[in-house]
């Protein structure tokens, strides 16, 4: 069972929704879903082409948030402006499989990274309208859909927490060897 994808947008081809569906289920994705589990996930999903060089998330865009993309095909580079920067710094780059922009759908909040085409990419958009017509239709795979967006965001919410003890231990460090400094520039000036 499936639904026609919103705003005229191309339904995966055959192949794809297989190669999707593969992709849904490998290490790195939602690997909760069993197969058939993301071949209905798939068919909810839209095909979208975006050139190289494209940015189609920009970070704290709030205007289009409603949607995630499984890459199916090419490399997305992922970047964000930190603190007192104004050049991006780049977190990853994602290949087949990866998925983007699942944050934004969930929390209907502006997006917290920008991804970039840096190659031409094929990608599979599941749009938040599609998620809630999929519940609708298949309420255990909607639910299993929504574990496993869930798992990933613990995932990544682990890491960051690990990054941010090993940032607190390097400032720390860093903060106790420049009081050293500066006590020796002290006490020999």
């Amino acid at each position: 069972m499936s639904i026609a994808p919103p705003n005229g947008a191309t339904p995966l081809h055959p192949e794809s929704l297989d190669n999707a569906a593969q992709l849904l289920t490998a290490p790195g994705a939602l690997m909760q879903l069993t197969l058939e589990e993301a071949r209905i996930v798939a068919s909810y999903m839209a095909e979208r082409t975006i050139a190289a060089d494209t940015t189609f998330i920009r970070e704290g865009d709030a205007g289009d948030n409603g949607f995630m993309a499984l890459l199916l095909e090419g490399e997305v580079v992922v970047e964000s402006i930190v603190v007192s920067r104004t050049e991006p710094v780049t977190i990853k780059v994602l290949g087949p499989g990866s998925l983007v922009g699942e944050v934004g759908l969930v929390d209907r909040e502006p997006r917290s990274a920008s991804c970039t085409a840096s190659t031409d990419v094929v990608c599979a958009i599941l749009t938040r309208e599609a998620i809630e017509a999929l519940i609708d239709a298949q309420p255990r795979v909607g639910a299993k859909l929504l574990l496993a967006i869930s798992v990933r965001l613990a995932q990544r919410l682990r890491d960051n927490a690990r990054k941010l003890r090993l940032y607190a231990k390097l400032a720390q460090a860093m903060s106790m060897e420049m009081n050293g400094f500066i006590r020796a520039q002290e006490g020999g000036g």
